[in-house]
């Protein structure tokens, strides 16, 4: 089954990365507002949080030592995982919900 999958990097430290070390229930919702039609879709899944260095590795891009200087070993970077297991399509007044 392929699910739909995103990475982003973060601090390890805040709030946010020990509640999905508690509880990696997540969803994330994109949209488009134009001038006649609104669209949106919001995923439900799971995050995971990433220490390992591999992984670390895999999405490192140059830029990112302005914000992490001990670069990517830097213990306080992490990657989050986003997994969507399902969504919900909005267009229209209508809705569509989709198993990814």
């Amino acid at each position: 089954m392929t699910r739909w999958k995103s990475h982003s990097c973060f601090n390890l430290s805040p709030n946010k990365i020990k509640q999905f070390l508690a509880n990696n229930k997540a969803c994330v919702y994109f949209y488009q507002r134009g001038r006649f039609r609104y669209r949106g879709v919001c995923m439900i899944g799971e995050m995971q949080v990433c220490t390992d260095q591999a992984t670390k590795d895999e999405i490192w891009r140059f830029g990112d030592k302005m914000f992490y200087r001990q670069g990517v070993a830097n213990p306080d970077y992490c990657v989050l995982k986003f997994h969507g297991i399902s969504a919900e399509y909005y267009c229209d007044f209508k809705t569509e919900t989709i198993i990814l």
